[in-house]
């Protein structure tokens, strides 16, 4: 596959030049601006979906369920709303027969620019524009999605008419007859999931537009103000409106000047029927806009805010090639912030930036939560608590498959029950195939570890005891009541799922689904069974006494717990840790032949099947499996978890299973980068420096082939800021502490960052290749305990403390 590299973004800026075709829906998803309750994919206003643009935009939380039938079956999937495009705007001549923009005809494109403002947050595009009368006019456009009123989307037009004069009508609308046709895969499914349900128009300037889920309740409602002035004096103007069913238009008739700018400002409200302390959205869309500020108040307000998010953000790191973090830190805030804490959404894998993956909520907050939870605790606490609200869901989803506990679902989305679709298409192949991947059971495990390790990070008991012992308690029966005994093996076994490598969804010499005693889901199950037991004497036995007996969790099902924790069985073959059971069994894949064969074999799952093979007969992954152990868990905790577990394991375990499984490794998720990078850090500096290149540039150069236009990867995103901030540091928060053990690349010549732990939001950390600095603001919360090479140190707000490396 040839790379197409866009321009590096400078220290706070994205930037493109021209118009490429076959870079158009990568540039309007990186160029995407949101506030964490709505994102605007960076769609030029006057476009359409054409199968070259996509304009988009996406709510927290908003899904329909649909009905399509594929090849004669009735399939159901939930999908997240493209909800009413309020983007439209374009202009002309009057006397002209063509709008700027309509379907390239009439008017030409002599220059355009895209620049994507991270610091404020604020998308420009500048055009300049001829039309058949060789009239050339200068726009100038701005957008932004409001980071401190969450429900408003302002966009600014200024056209400048550089070689005319007269009448110009300004065409602005909104647009409800939207549907989900942004991945082509998806095109044989059911497209349309809302219906007109009104539109209108409030005197003189807003129109407003309303529609309904196809299936479900859901209702969102728009109402667009549109103002036309110069310098702040509104300019004279006529307006006529068009509405029609799904359709809220309004044309604005002002008089040009040559030289002189026309600005248009639009103001959209937006809300829906789940959003809290609305009564009804259309309402409270039409208040909003009539009364909202001008473009100018506006945005004053929205870069006060984002500069607040950019100090409790602050990461500086010398490398080469390091500005990029900025534009992927901007898009993981930009999803999930303090607007999306009340809406009860979880973190979607594609972000809300397209609908790869249908919007829904996987694992990916496990690497989304560790960078919160040392920045934003309150929004992992917020994520958590949507994995909560979903518990009884869990619980349903276990006894459905005849176990107790939780049994959390591999794709989620509005209920917490299973969305993993029934089948999948290949598109190499055009063959619709059954789709396994909801026996990933250790998303369970996933939500467990992300509850404990919140705790860690914030000493916040309060949550632990009401909400995340429940989740960990339930989430270890499960796992308890799922593992069998096997007398041959003297151990407890857990068959028939599928291990986050995903390839590996069944024996090739097996009718049934699934794999035995995947190594990843079996120790993790082990590790969520132990801290559920440590959760309880953790508790205030008031709490302890309630929750035990709400659960009916009496001592010899605990008994039962110990037992299952020490005696899970852990396959192993030539010294390195097994995929899962009879992993031994599988053939090589001859990858230099397939290498030369294809220039991209991230997907060798798909190439495999359409020759009429299976990846499942190979020793080929498509991401990190057994290594995500020590992606989770430092090397020294992996060895005492598997001699927990009876195994006798030396110290260069982790060196030799890693290098095994990279050489078999596909690198077919933007994840595999992130977690092999990790895993290198202190044995292969130079191998780990060289994949988190490769996470860098996942999305931003789009090397899976296309992927980025139907939405981005916020968990890689996520992930590559996360290995500067903890992987590099060597930062651990385990026993009250904060734990420091820097191990920089040689590239990396200084990082420094700043943190919140345990009551301060403060904490400073400096690294080069020679010390480590920990300074904490004044203040008035306790000291913090630091840990380096055993040896703790106490630090006092406003006290620095050095350590030589």
């Amino acid at each position: 596959m040839v790379v197409r590299k866009p321009p590096d973004p400078d220290a706070w800026t994205l930037r493109y030049e021209g118009f490429d075709p076959a870079e158009e829906g990568l540039r309007e998803a990186l160029c995407a601006v949101g506030n964490g309750y709505l994102v605007t994919r960076g769609a030029a206003p006057e476009s359409r979906a054409d199968g070259l643009h996509y304009p988009g935009t996406y709510l927290a939380g908003c899904y329909d369920r649909a009905t399509s039938t594929v090849h004669g079956r009735t399939v159901a999937n939930e999908d997240l709303v493209n909800c009413p495009n309020w983007l439209p705007l374009t202009f002309r001549a009057q006397g002209t027969d063509t709008w700027f923009g309509a379907d390239g005809q009439g008017v030409e494109i002599l220059a355009q620019s895209l620049e994507l403002d991270l610091r404020r947050a604020v998308l420009t595009r500048r055009v300049l524009a001829v039309d058949a009368a060789g009239r050339r006019t200068h726009v100038v456009q701005r957008r932004l999605a409001h980071m401190g009123q969450p429900h408003l989307a302002c966009l600014e037009t200024v056209l400048i008419p550089e070689n005319w004069s007269g009448p110009m009508e300004i065409r602005t609308a909104i647009d409800g007859t939207v549907t989900n046709t942004g991945v082509p895969r998806y095109q044989e499914l059911t497209s349309r999931h809302t219906s007109p349900a009104g539109q209108g128009l409030d005197p003189p300037e807003v129109v407003w537009l309303q529609v309904a889920a196809t299936g479900s309740p859901l209702r969102i409602a728009l109402a667009a103000r549109t103002r036309v002035h110069r310098a702040g004096a509104p300019l004279p103007a006529t307006r006529r409106e068009v509405l029609r069913d799904g359709w809220a238009e309004q044309v604005i008739t002002v008089d040009a000047a040559l030289g002189e700018p026309v600005i248009v400002d639009k103001t959209v409200a937006i809300y829906t029927s789940r959003d809290v302390a609305v009564e009804d959205p259309l309402r409270a869309a039409r208040r909003l806009a009539a009364r909202a500020e001008g473009f100018e108040a506006l945005l004053a307000t929205h870069e006060l805010r984002w500069a607040e998010l950019w100090r409790r953000c602050r990461t500086e790191a010398a490398f080469e090639g390091a500005d990029a973090l900025r534009l992927y830190l901007f898009h993981v805030l930009q999803t999930f912030s303090e607007h999306s804490a009340d809406l009860d959404v979880g973190v979607p894998a594609r972000g809300l930036h397209g609908e790869g993956y249908r919007g829904h909520v996987f694992w990916d907050e496990l690497f989304v939560l560790r960078l919160f939870d040392l920045r934003f605790p309150e929004l992992s606490r917020a994520v958590l608590r949507y994995r909560y609200r979903r518990l009884d869901a869990a619980r349903q989803m276990a006894r459905e498959a005849g176990r107790r506990g939780a049994m959390y679902p591999w794709q989620s989305g509005c209920d917490g029950f299973e969305e993993t679709p029934q089948v999948h298409l290949n598109p190499l192949s055009g063959r619709w195939l059954p789709d396994r991947s909801h026996l990933q059971r250790h998303v369970g495990s996933a939500v467990a570890y992300n509850v404990w390790q919140y705790y860690q990070a914030t000493g916040d008991s309060e949550f632990l005891a009401a909400s995340g012992a429940e989740m960990l308690l339930e989430i270890a029966r499960f796992w308890a009541d799922t593992a069998t005994y096997d007398p041959a093996k003297q151990r407890y076994v857990i068959r028939g799922v599928v291990g986050p490598d995903e390839y590996h969804d069944a024996y090739p010499w097996a009718a049934g689904p699934g794999v035995d005693d995947n190594t990843y889901t079996n120790v993790l199950a082990s590790w969520v069974l132990a801290r559920a037991l440590e959760t309880v004497d953790l508790l205030p036995a008031y709490r302890r006494d309630e929750l035990l007996e709400r659960l009916g969790l009496d001592v010899g099902e605990r008994d039962r717990w110990q037992e299952v924790s020490r005696r899970l069985h852990v396959p192993f073959h030539d010294g390195v840790l097994s995929q899962f059971d009879g992993y031994e069994r599988l053939e090589e894949l001859d990858w230099e032949t397939y290498r030369r064969r294809y220039p991209n074999i991230r997907r060798l799952d798909r190439i495999l099947e359409a020759e009429g093979d299976s990846v499942n007969r190979y020793k080929a992954s498509k991401q990190a499996d057994v290594l995500m152990l020590y992606y989770l868990f430092p090397a020294r905790e992996v060895r005492n978890l598997l001699r927990r577990l009876s195994y006798r394991v030396g110290h260069d375990l982790l060196s030799k299973t890693a290098h095994y499984y990279l050489r078999r490794t596909a690198h077919g998720s933007t994840l595999s980068s992130v977690v092999h990078a990790w895993v290198l850090a202190h044995s292969d500096r130079t191998a780990s420096w060289r994949l988190f290149r490769d996470a860098l540039a996942a999305d931003i150069h789009d090397i899976q082939g296309g992927t980025t236009a139907e939405g981005i990867h916020l968990g890689a995103m996520a992930g590559t800021i996360d290995l500067l901030q903890r992987c590099y540091i060597g930062l651990e928060t385990r026993a009250d502490a904060l734990w420091l053990d820097p191990r920089l690349p040689s590239p990396l010549r200084r990082l420094e960052t700043e943190l919140r732990y345990r009551g301060h939001w403060g904490v400073q950390l400096t690294v080069d290749h020679e010390r480590a600095t920990v300074t904490l603001r004044p203040g008035q919360s306790a000291p913090i305990q630091v840990g380096y090479h055993g040896t703790l140190t106490t630090v006092h707000p406003g006290e620095t403390r050095d350590f030589t490396l």
